[in-house]
C-alpha cells in the first residue's frame, strides 16, 4: 500500500488565511473601482493563468491588456470574494481556492485556484486557474 504524504504544514495556516484573505480583498477591491491595475497588483512578472474559458496566459503584460478591455466594457458582475480554503504546503507558499460569487443569482461566478508565493517579504500571485461555476 502506498503511503501519500500530507503536504499542509498546520503551523502555516494562520499565513495562508491571512494572505488569500489579503489577496480577496484586493481582487474585491480592484473589481469594485473597475482598476484592472489594483485587481492585477499582486500578479507576478511571470504569471500563468487559466482563463475560465480554456486560455493559458503567461505574464503579466499580457494578462494586465486583457484585464484592462475587460474592466472597460464592464464584464465582470457585481460580485463578493470569498476565502474557501488555504493551505500552505511548503514554507512561502500558499494556495487558496477563492470564489468569485455573482451578486445577482444569475450571473456569472467562478472559482480560482491562486499559488501564493513570497518572496523577499512580499506575497506575489504565481498561478491561477479560474473555473466557471454552474448550477
Amino acid at each position: 500500500m502506498e503511503i501519500r504524504p500530507a503536504l499542509h504544514d498546520p503551523a502555516h495556516q494562520r499565513v495562508a488565511d491571512t494572505e488569500a484573505n489579503a489577496l480577496a480583498a484586493q481582487l474585491q477591491h480592484g473589481l469594485d473601482a473597475a482598476d484592472a491595475d489594483a485587481y492585477d497588483s499582486w500578479f507576478a512578472a511571470d504569471i500563468m493563468w487559466g482563463s475560465p474559458k480554456g486560455a493559458t496566459l503567461v505574464g503579466y503584460d499580457q494578462l494586465n491588456a486583457i484585464h484592462h478591455r475587460l474592466m472597460q466594457a464592464g464584464v465582470a458582475p457585481a460580485s463578493r470574494f470569498e476565502v474557501v480554503a488555504a493551505q500552505s504546503p511548503a514554507p512561502n507558499v500558499v494556495i487558496a481556492h477563492i470564489r468569485r460569487q455573482a451578486l445577482d443569482p444569475g450571473g456569472f461566478s467562478e472559482m480560482a485556484m491562486y499559488v501564493l508565493v513570497e518572496q523577499d517579504g512580499e506575497w506575489w500571485l504565481a498561478a491561477a486557474q479560474n473555473t466557471p461555476i454552474t448550477t
